[in-house]
């Protein structure tokens, strides 16, 4: 665990929130300035960085993002959102992670009475809420990890995740954008604020450590007609969420071809190749036993 890690442990939540705030409030007055001054980001302006770092026509890719970290925007998130769509073109799908969860799974579950597709807000990020508002979008129905996309392999990537007893089995997105040799964005965020995608490891795998909490819950899902099913899922055992050290795997996927850092605007960014990312990670763990939670393995 890093120095940062061991502070952020041991210090108060609200002195965090009010450290996140602060830094929030400095950022946007920072984006403020920067448009005066007539520095905003185009549309035009992302779409030929997402070229030049090799998002191409026909790709599925799979975006984690920061909007703050991008820079100003000049229409805000329908500029990057509309830049990722035009980078991967009428082939092409572009996803991203909608969860309507920004606590630990197991809080999540034990206070929510049903997730509504349509309506329940994304809690990863202006940017995925105003993508997953989008007419042509498709939100996949699992309660806790929900996957919004759009594009030609849409209904692929998102149909099959309802009532999937985990949220990232071969039957989810996660998993999918890798068995089609997609890539995954990581735009001003890293492994440890947005590693979704490690996570597909552990049901790929007779994997060791106690991840997912000993209950399984029910919970209420409301498709997109209105329609309420009651499905099961497992949660993260909270316990070893706090085990995590998820970018200290970075040197390991850099090293093995599947991860190069980049920048997306301004915002430094880790562009990933999902099939290599998940053989990596396999490998790794039955060779080594290296885990998000054992990255030196075990």
């Amino acid at each position: 665990m890093s120095l940062k890690d061991v502070v952020r442990s041991m210090t108060p939540g609200f002195l965090l929130n009010w450290n996140r705030k602060r830094k929030k409030n400095n950022r946007n007055a920072e984006l403020a300035g920067k448009h005066s001054a007539g520095k905003s980001i185009t549309t035009e302006d992302l779409i030929q960085n997402l070229q030049e770092i090799g998002i191409k026509p026909g790709d599925s890719v799979l975006v984690h993002s920061s909007l703050s970290r991008i820079g100003h925007l000049i229409d805000g998130p329908k500029t990057f959102v509309d830049a990722l769509i035009a980078a991967v073109g009428e082939e092409g799908t572009v996803l991203m992670p909608t969860s309507p969860n920004n606590v630990f799974q197991l809080n999540y579950i034990r206070n929510t009475p049903f997730f509504d597709v349509l309506n329940s807000p994304s809690k990863t990020g202006a940017i995925t809420e105003y993508f997953r508002k989008l007419p042509n979008a498709k939100r996949s129905l699992h309660p806790t990890e929900p996957v919004s996309a759009v594009g030609k392999l849409a209904e692929y990537y998102t149909k099959d995740h309802f009532n999937q007893p985990t949220p990232y089995n071969k039957y989810s997105p996660f998993y999918r954008v890798s068995e089609q040799k997609g890539k995954i964005l990581y735009v001003g965020v890293t492994l440890s604020m947005a590693g979704t995608n490690l996570h597909t490891l552990e049901d790929a795998v007779d994997f060791k450590f106690p991840v997912y909490y000993k209950d399984e819950f029910e919970i209420d899902v409301i498709d997109e007609k209105g329609e309420k099913h009651m499905v099961k899922t497992k949660v993260h055992n909270p316990e070893y969420s706090k085990k995590r050290k998820c970018d200290d795997l970075i040197p390991l996927f850099e090293a093995n071809g599947a991860l190069s850092k980049c920048k997306v605007g301004e915002a430094v960014t880790l562009a990933v190749d999902a099939d290599k990312f998940l053989a990596v990670m396999i490998a790794e763990y039955e060779q080594n036993g290296v885990t998000m939670y054992t990255p030196k393995g075990s």
